[in-house]
């Protein structure tokens, strides 16, 4: 069939173009919208000239803000860094990281390139900006106003350093403890012939659409009694799992772990079996097929499925909110509180400075980790 046959007709071609470019505008209004204001002195975050918003003549005022010259060196820094990310830095990783470790690889790059954009753009070059514009004359005038000392106030005078500390630990338990068990277990169902562990999949995967705190109930007496519960085995050292991390975790596990086993068993289906058989005649046995032949093809089925697990570990509020103490209370509950406590128009800020930053590790992750994703996500989409 020819390709002028499959073309969609004009209309069709402005309308659905129309359609994706306002819906895009309506996801992203809202994040552009609170990052201004973040930037901003309470005065001009909540100002109700929508220019002034954008521009901040109050924060501009007060010497603080974005000159030309800012605009053009940092915009031309910032396009140059994401740039490195999506060429350079996957080379690298696949350079330097051998192929059974791809994914600590990753997870080791991601973190380095994180720490090294976060220095480069907080640390070194705003003084560098700084300089320059002091012997700039007109072109080191702040055209817009920009501040920092709200983010300055969140990560340090209000210690959110520990909540996200507190994020990372409960997220990586989830993805580890899901990726560990949902590879083998997804692994072994693709490959039985057993319809009984397709039934029983089927029964987990109605568990997982329960809401969230029908779940929490079933655990929170276990967890609250738990130091006495397990007496019997640990004498007086047992410990008390609720407030912990590991208690979050274990339940966030129990939702998620239905999910990731059917999404890994549907992945693997679409791996050939001549694969296994292949590596079982050169003397491999089933779990070294399994880790040097199958777990290499499936990098990008495994990056995927743990791209969820995070999001359900980093998004969750309603078991981190109820299991959680405040001491080792994650970012989202936390951010809550801001809001429901906060009064002053600067906390109000402050609060949603907060609800910005929780943003950029969700960004360098789909940015970092973008091609695996559109493979995973592809993965098995045409059979041959």
């Amino acid at each position: 069939m020819s390709s002028k046959a499959l073309a969609q007709p004009l209309a069709l071609r402005v309308a659905s173009g129309g359609f994706l470019a306002f819906w895009c505008f309506l996801a992203a209004f809202p994040i552009f919208w609170i990052t201004v204001m973040s930037f901003k002195s309470p005065r001009d975050a909540f100002a109700a000239n929508p220019a002034d918003v954008i521009f901040g003549p109050v924060t501009r005022a007060s010497g603080q803000g974005l000159s030309a010259l800012d605009i053009v060196l940092g915009g031309t820094a910032l396009i140059f860094a994401l740039r490195w990310a999506f060429s350079a830095l996957p080379k690298l990783i696949a350079k330097w990281t051998p192929p059974a470790w791809i994914v600590l690889g990753w997870l080791v790059g991601a973190a380095v390139y994180a720490l090294a954009f976060v220095l480069a753009f907080v640390g070194i070059l705003p003084v560098l900006l700084g300089a320059i514009n002091g012997i700039a004359g007109p072109l080191g005038v702040p055209l817009i106003g920009l501040t920092t000392e709200h983010y300055i106030a969140v990560w340090a005078e209000n210690a959110f350093y520990r909540n996200f500390i507190n994020s990372m630990i409960v997220t990586a338990g989830v993805v580890t403890v899901s990726l560990t068990v949902g590879t083998l277990a997804g692994y072994g169902l693709a490959r039985s012939g057993s319809n009984l562990a397709f039934w029983l999949l089927i029964l987990a995967l109605i568990f997982r659409a329960l809401p969230h705190s029908v779940l929490v109930a079933g655990y929170l007496p276990w967890f609250i009694n738990s130091a006495e519960i397990l007496r019997p085995i640990f004498g007086e050292i047992s410990p008390t799992l609720y407030g912990q991390p590991w208690a979050v975790i274990a339940v966030l596990v129990a939702i998620n772990q239905p999910f990731t086993i059917w999404m890994l068993r549907s992945f693997f289906q679409n791996i050939p079996t001549e694969l296994d058989e292949a590596a079982r005649v050169d003397g491999c046995s089933h779990f070294q097929a399994f880790r040097r032949v199958i777990m290499p093809v499936m990098w990008p089925g495994v990056i995927t499925t743990g791209l969820f697990s995070f999001l359900l570990g980093y998004n969750d509020f309603l078991v981190t909110s109820l299991l959680l103490d405040a001491q080792n209370q994650t970012m989202v509950p936390a951010i809550a509180g801001y809001f429901n406590r906060e009064t002053t128009t600067t906390d109000q800020v402050e609060a949603v400075a907060a609800a910005v930053s929780i943003t950029a590790p969700l960004f360098l992750l789909v940015m970092v980790f973008q091609r695996q994703i559109v493979s995973g996500l592809t993965a098995g989409a045409v059979k041959g």
